[in-house]
């Protein structure tokens, strides 16, 4: 009986690329949800983005409505895994900077330790890649 020590970022079938894939769909699931809303109340999201001092708020909602979407769906299905694993992390580091810098209120320290440990959680995917069930596997 042999047993599989390949490098989960390889494509070979591991159970390190099962584990890859629960946190593929686990990190997936917020900016799949947060783009989709984003993207079917521009005027609200834009409204908001305002209101944060931001430039052009609706380009910038549409953009970042875009960039939470395709990128959710990019880690989602394991495709151009390590760009979307680092592309997103650093987003989601720009958009704790961005709105949740008001510590002095609980929940926005809470929301700005989230968005750094989601980056976390983009990096190590960038670093293992996207594992056997994925896009990027298939492709070569």
């Amino acid at each position: 009986m042999s047993t599989n020590t390949s490098v989960a970022g390889s494509g070979t079938v591991s159970n390190a690329s099962a584990t890859i894939l629960l946190g593929r769909i686990l990190l997936s699931v917020i900016f799949l949800l947060s783009g989709f809303g984003k993207l079917t109340a521009i005027a609200g999201t834009a409204g908001y983005f305002g209101s944060l001092g931001l430039p052009m708020p609706t380009a910038t909602a549409i953009v970042v409505g875009l960039i939470e979407l395709v990128g959710g769906l990019a880690v989602l299905v394991g495709f151009q895994t390590r760009i979307a694993g680092w592309v997103l992390a650093v987003f989601t580091v720009a958009t704790a900077l961005v709105a949740h810098t008001g510590w002095a209120d609980q929940m926005q320290m809470i929301n700005f330790m989230k968005n750094l440990a989601i980056a976390g959680g983009f990096i190590a995917l960038a670093s293992a890649g996207a594992g056997a069930y994925s896009i990027d596997a298939k492709r070569g």
